[in-house]
């Protein structure tokens, strides 16, 4: 059967949370594995919206934190599906820390997350292609 394509702009995803205290270190800032969390979960919302299928997490690339992400501060990670193969998926991830007093938004970090798509027995399962 002959999946048919989809194109990126259908699983574009964008989700956003406070951080609370409960969120950070001593020093006021989320702990990085918060914001992990985070892109990992819109790069899975972004798979799941393309495949139509449970999804899980496969890679996460590097991560630099170049910003950090104060208590207060908006967090937002914004997801794209950027390449296609059988069953995987690779999901850029941009992640953004937002000062909602004075409106300033700052890139904290990048990666690219790869999602497999899986069957109702966990197997890899084949995902529509991107559409050009």
């Amino acid at each position: 059967m002959k999946l048919k394509p989809k194109p990126a702009s259908a699983s574009k995803t964008q989700l956003a949370d406070l951080i609370f205290p409960t969120h950070a270190n001593d020093k006021g800032t989320a702990f990085g594995g918060v914001v992990l969390a985070m892109a990992d979960k819109a790069a899975g919302v972004c798979a799941m919206r393309h495949s139509g299928q449970t999804c899980v997490t496969v890679a996460m690339d590097r991560v630099e934190f170049h910003v950090p992400v104060r208590v207060g501060d908006l967090l937002i990670v914004k997801a794209c599906l950027e390449r296609v193969g059988r069953t995987s998926m690779t999901i850029a991830v941009d992640v953004f820390s937002e000062d909602l007093r004075s409106g300033k938004r700052q890139c904290t970090n990048t990666c690219h997350v790869t999602m497999v798509a899986v069957d109702n027995k966990g197997r890899p399962s084949p995902v529509p292609p991107l559409a050009s």
